[in-house]
Order: structure tokens, then sequence, then C-alpha cells
């Protein structure tokens, strides 16, 4: 069935590359109720227009720096429903943490989705179309390259590699907001062996294997951790 449409506010200081993301929307049947340049614009946007979700770039006017990101903390704090999908140019661990860090966006209050793309995935059609439609249905979605470059980092802190190649990869679908069976899926792989892949996961990092948000968030937690 096709996903239900969304009123969308866009931030984006590209006014291209802001028409071309609003123009792929509008293909994939949604509707973009504003679309704005500046982190300003966009708290007001918002404001005025009560969207279903929020795409918004890191990097944006006035400051020119990490203004996006700080509006999308800004306007959780004060709407902690609100979906917000973050897109990057380029990958930066610190945006990562800072928009998934407890107390800054208080996701944990609320089902409100939430998430943190490179732009890249947007010339990948489908799958940032979906992306958008399950950060609006509430899932967490995180791209799989900055989870890489996570554990990566964890890892040269560590001095080991924790998970195997294949189990980095199951982590990183499920980092993008995928089911066991969408696992299965995307990697061709069988039930038990995703199911063996998840608790090997949650075995080397001490977690409990829960559904939903939360074991993102409990992976992105401890990744964060020194």
């Amino acid at each position: 069935m096709p996903a239900p449409s969304l009123r969308i506010v866009l931030a984006e200081d590209s006014a291209l590359v802001r028409e071309g993301i609003a123009e792929l929307l509008h293909r994939f049947g949604h509707r973009v109720v504003g679309a704005v340049g500046d982190a300003d614009s966009l708290i007001t946007a918002v404001r005025e227009c009560s969207p279903d979700i929020v795409i918004t770039d890191v990097r944006m006017p006035p400051g020119h720096g990490d203004d996006g990101l700080r509006a999308t903390v800004q306007l959780r704090r004060h709407d902690p429903h609100l979906p917000v999908l973050v897109l990057s140019q380029y990958v930066a661990n610190a945006y990562a943490t800072e928009l998934f860090t407890p107390g800054r966006a208080p996701h944990r209050q609320s089902s409100a989705g939430l998430g943190y793309l490179l732009k890249d995935r947007i010339g990948e059609l489908g799958d940032f179309a979906r992306a958008v439609e399950r950060v609006a249905a509430g899932a967490m979605v995180i791209d799989p390259e900055v989870v890489q470059h996570l554990l990566l980092e964890r890892d040269r802190r560590h001095r080991s590699q924790l998970l195997s190649a294949r189990e980095q990869e199951v982590l990183g679908l499920m980092a993008q907001g995928y089911s066991n069976a969408m696992v299965r899926e995307a990697l061709h792989i069988s039930d038990g062996a995703v199911a063996k892949h998840v608790g090997n996961i949650f075995a080397k990092l001490g977690l409990s294997p829960e559904d939903g948000n939360r074991r993102v968030l409990a992976v992105l937690a401890y990744l964060r951790d020194e």
C-alpha cells in the first residue's frame, strides 16, 4: 500500500538542492508546506505549518555552522512529538552524537521519529523516500556509514574489533530501522542467521535485545561511551 501523504517543512540553504528535494518528495506523493533557507526561518515555518515531519540540513545560515542541527534540538524541546530527519554533507560523528544525546533532543519522552542521513542517500530515491516515511511514522533512522564510523572509532579506542564484518552490516541495517525480516531480505540470509547475528551483537555489546527505537538508542549510547 502507498504511504500516506506527508506535510513536510524542508530547510536547505542551496535553492537548487532545496527545489530538487521538494520535487522528489512530490513525486512520492508528499507535500512540502514550507521550504526555507536558514535556521531562523525553519523555526518560524514549523510553528506556522505544523508539519508531519521536518527535513533539514545541518549547516545553514545565519551562522553557517551547525545552525540547522541546533534549530532541530530547539524544535524537539518545544515539541518532543515532532519527527525530524537531519541531512549532512559529510560524516560528522559529533553531529550524530549531538542529535541522539538524551537531554539534547528529548526523544526518550515520545515515539517521535528521528533520523540522520548523509546527503548522498538522496540520490538513492526509493531508499530516501522510505527513510522519510519511516521517520514520520516514528522510527529511528541512522545512516549506515555514520554507524560504521562510530564503530571504527570505538574499535580504535579499544584496540579490538568487537563485531564481525557481517555483524556490523546487520547493525547498520538495524540502525536504519530495519526489522529482522527486512534484514533477512536485504542480506539474503535465513531467519536463523539474522537471529544469530542480532543475538551476537547484543551479547557482545552487553545489551538486551529490545525491539524498536530503544535498541538503536542503546547501541548508540554504547558507541558513545569510552
